[in-house]
């Protein structure tokens, strides 16, 4: 990002929308609070040195040993500029957060994307269905606390002629796997002990 375009936006739109800056290799991130992101998204879309008129995305990320356990992600796009922004918003498990549909028509699709897998819930967009599990499902897959397996499995069952819901049922134990390789030679196998010589 252009350095004057940085310094515009710690100076100009910070005045009225509080935010913590972030920098990563180049990369600016703006960290608010939930009160202040949709006029902080309305500056940063509508003043003419910044026109971030594009929403590539909204993301979500699940921090469940702290007490703010969400964090809404939005990373912007500005043409004019050749720059892209990211605003993050970190959230309490049960804390929702304004819509922002009435700024970029692409939220509606993202918002209820971060919903469906994460159960975050955002104020003021009345059709939060889900978009990627079924309307069935009553999870939310990306939550770092959901089972790799997950809770129920679905399958065609021939006789009755339907799609049926069943709890998962494992057939093995979960193996334990520690990820070292036995080619480096520093690690007993099982077995090891039956090529040892004795000397005698």
């Amino acid at each position: 990002m252009d350095n004057a375009l940085k310094q515009h936006i710690v100076k100009n739109i910070s005045r009225h929308h509080p935010f913590n800056v972030e920098e990563h290799q180049d990369e600016l991130a703006l960290l608010t609070e939930p009160r202040y992101l949709h006029k902080l998204l309305k500056a940063l879309r509508d003043d003419t040195n910044c026109l971030f008129s594009i929403l590539v995305s909204i993301c979500g990320v699940d921090y469940p040993e702290k007490e703010e356990r969400y964090l809404v992600v939005y990373n912007l796009l500005s043409l004019k500029a050749n720059a892209r922004v990211r605003v993050k918003v970190p959230l309490k498990a049960k804390q929702e957060i304004c819509s922002v549909t009435d700024l970029y028509n692409s939220a509606h699709w993202y918002e209820r994307e971060a919903f469906d897998m994460y159960g975050i819930k955002f104020a003021g967009n009345d059709d939060l269905r889900r978009i990627l599990t079924d309307y069935g499902f009553t999870h939310h897959p990306l939550r770092k606390d959901f089972p790799l397996t997950g809770y129920e499995e679905v399958r065609y069952d021939l006789e009755k002629q339907e799609v049926v819901y069943e709890p998962v049922k494992l057939d093995q134990e979960f193996r334990d796997f520690d990820f070292l390789s036995p080619w480096s030679g520093d690690i007993a196998l099982p077995g090891d002990e039956k090529a040892e010589v004795k000397e005698g």
